[in-house]
């Protein structure tokens, strides 16, 4: 469930991401912040920080929110089951914890899911459940679907999933404590939520930018609305793990509160931002994570210490080449 409370008072209590962080390496391990490119004098641009969440075991960041979300659930919880849905790197951290915590897994995976997240799942040992894009974006509206058994973890509008997420936030301010602002993907909201809530109780002068590709923006949207909106154009694209079709009702709270701005960039910016990446720090960005190293490298998250979330790395590599290599 997203929360026992009312989603209009609903918030990540920095005390709740601070028990996470006490059990979270327990699964997950602590990433690097390493600069994008080394300092010159008289640069007058961003200076860019990777977090560098490609290097968790599944390849993701959703290893954090998946552990802690999984570790709470009762022995009877674990021996039904647990499932969830995912176009592949929450499917990841689902399963990696019910193999760790002795749980069957199941997970109804999008169609649009690349054949390496796949092939990732299948290996952890959890059953996959084909599903159209459409059908998953209900279920994850819906928190249920009747084609699935057992405890259904959602891969983001779960209150301890979001507190796993947000010891990278913990680690930021740590690591860099001069930041200036931090910018990650937008797919639902859970990584968001979870480092906007430490960044709001640690270090609440730091902005908190989202980042969402053209194609599927609805953050910005609802923003620029006021309201948890729809994204009217919606288009599939190699940003696969970013840019739902709508905001969901119950994490609108949360990031109306903890999100200064979407900041949209274009395919094209995404296609250079993984190229940069790989160039620069020899690290592979799938396409969500790289639309937030595209944003901090457009400049509108500002000119001081700028860290971008490489959320996963997750991607096909032939895919991968085919995006970057002229």
């Amino acid at each position: 469930m997203p929360t026992e409370t009312s989603s209009v008072m609903r918030e990540i209590p920095i005390t709740a991401i601070e028990d996470a962080r006490r059990h979270v390496y327990e699964a997950a391990i602590r990433t690097p912040l390493v600069r994008l490119d080394l300092p010159f004098a008289g640069s007058d641009g961003p200076e860019i920080f990777l977090k560098l969440e490609a290097l968790q075991p599944i390849g993701s960041f959703k290893i954090r929110g998946a552990w802690n979300a999984v570790r709470a659930l009762s022995p009877e919880q674990l021996t039904r089951g647990v499932w969830t849905v995912s176009a592949g790197n929450a499917a990841q951290g689902v399963a990696f914890a019910a193999r760790k915590a002795g749980a069957p897994c199941s997970v109804m995976v999008m169609d649009t899911a690349p054949a390496t997240k796949i092939a990732s799942i299948e290996r952890l040992g959890a059953r996959i459940v084909r599903a159209t894009y459409d059908e998953c974006w209900r279920t994850v509206e819906q928190h249920a679907s009747d084609r699935m058994e057992g405890t259904f973890v959602h891969p983001f509008d779960d209150d301890r999933f979001i507190a796993g997420n947000g010891t990278a936030g913990l680690e930021i301010l740590e690591d860099l404590p001069g930041v200036d602002a931090v910018v990650a993907p937008l797919g639902g909201g859970g990584l968001l939520a979870g480092i906007g809530a430490v960044v709001r109780a640690r270090k609440p002068g730091v902005k908190v930018y989202a980042a969402e590709p053209e194609t599927a923006a609805p953050l910005a949207t609802s923003l620029e609305r006021g309201e948890a909106s729809y994204f009217e154009g919606w288009t599939a694209s190699f940003v696969d793990g970013a840019g739902g079709k709508s905001v969901l009702q119950t994490m609108w709270p949360l990031l109306n509160r903890l999100v200064d701005a979407s900041l949209v960039v274009s395919l094209d910016e995404v296609r250079d931002a993984m190229k940069r990446t790989a160039e620069r720090v020899h690290v592979i960005a799938e396409g969500a994570a790289a639309c937030a190293v595209a944003a901090a490298l457009s400049g509108r998250a500002g000119r001081g210490k700028i860290v971008a979330v490489v959320s996963g790395g997750n991607i096909d590599l032939a895919r991968f080449a085919s995006l970057v290599l002229p």
